[in-house]
């Protein structure tokens, strides 16, 4: 990996990804993980985002989760992308403890309808319980059964708000966020201009299909700094930084 823009250039080891990517102390920072083609697809041909990816990609995405509190993703993104379980790693505890962390991020799912294939290993083997967070309007039925699963957050009105997600998040001392998708849900981050960072590896691919966001335009756009640019094999990792974080310092 080669870092060609940014604080400084040249090679990029994988131990100094944690220099590039730091998490802020004492306030929220939410993550977004993003990985699109030239034409801005958000997935390949096997409806996944396994075929647009590398294996730097790959890389640069543990490490951006590997200090965090929280892993937020949608319920379709799980379908999706067959999440595996998370779990404590040895070589991560004493920079997680140092952090104040618990052993391993917790899964956090997003969901309104509770359609979620509950016999994923995901919800046996993750290190901790995850959390499905829905509306009250979902089915009564549909909640009693993912409690027998996992814990279950109900959020009062007739959709799934995203900040008052966040704000459970923060009531729980969980700062460190990684949304990881799906478009849907970065879309609803970005319009309420709650994504305080967007991780974008550009694929050299071209594939057609879906795109990364999905919504409503935003009016106006929101603006981000490029921070750095690392490059591999063709692939560019972008980190930009939301312009209200700047306006904060």
């Amino acid at each position: 990996m080669q870092m060609i823009f940014g604080s400084r250039t040249g090679l990029v080891e994988k131990a100094d990804l944690g220099e590039l990517y730091p998490w802020p102390s004492g306030r929220r920072w939410v993550r977004g993980m993003m990985v699109t083609t030239l034409d801005g697809a958000a997935r390949g041909a096997d409806d996944a985002s396994g075929s647009i990816s590398s294996k730097a990609d790959k890389v640069i995405f543990n490490e951006t989760r590997r200090l965090a509190d929280v892993l937020l993703i949608g319920a379709s993104t799980m379908r999706i992308e067959r999440y595996r379980p998370l779990k404590a790693k040895p070589e991560h505890q004493e920079e997680r403890a140092a952090a104040g962390l618990r052993s391993a991020p917790v899964v956090v799912m997003v969901s309104a309808s509770l359609d979620i294939p509950w016999d994923e290993p995901i919800f046996r083997e993750s290190e901790f319980t995850p959390i499905v967070v829905t509306s009250e309007t979902a089915d009564a039925d549909a909640i009693a059964q993912a409690r027998e699963h996992c814990e279950v957050i109900v959020l009062p009105g007739s959709k799934v708000d995203v900040l008052s997600v966040l704000d459970v998040l923060t009531e729980r001392g969980w700062n460190r966020i990684v949304c990881e998708g799906g478009p849907s849900l970065l879309a609803e981050l970005a319009a309420q201009n709650l994504l305080d960072e967007a991780d974008i590896s550009i694929s050299p691919l071209i594939v057609g299909g879906g795109q990364i966001l999905t919504g409503d335009g935003f009016d106006p756009p929101d603006r981000y700094r490029l921070e750095h640019i690392i490059e591999d094999d063709g692939f560019l990792f972008n980190r930009y930084i939301s312009s209200s974080v700047d306006s904060e310092e």
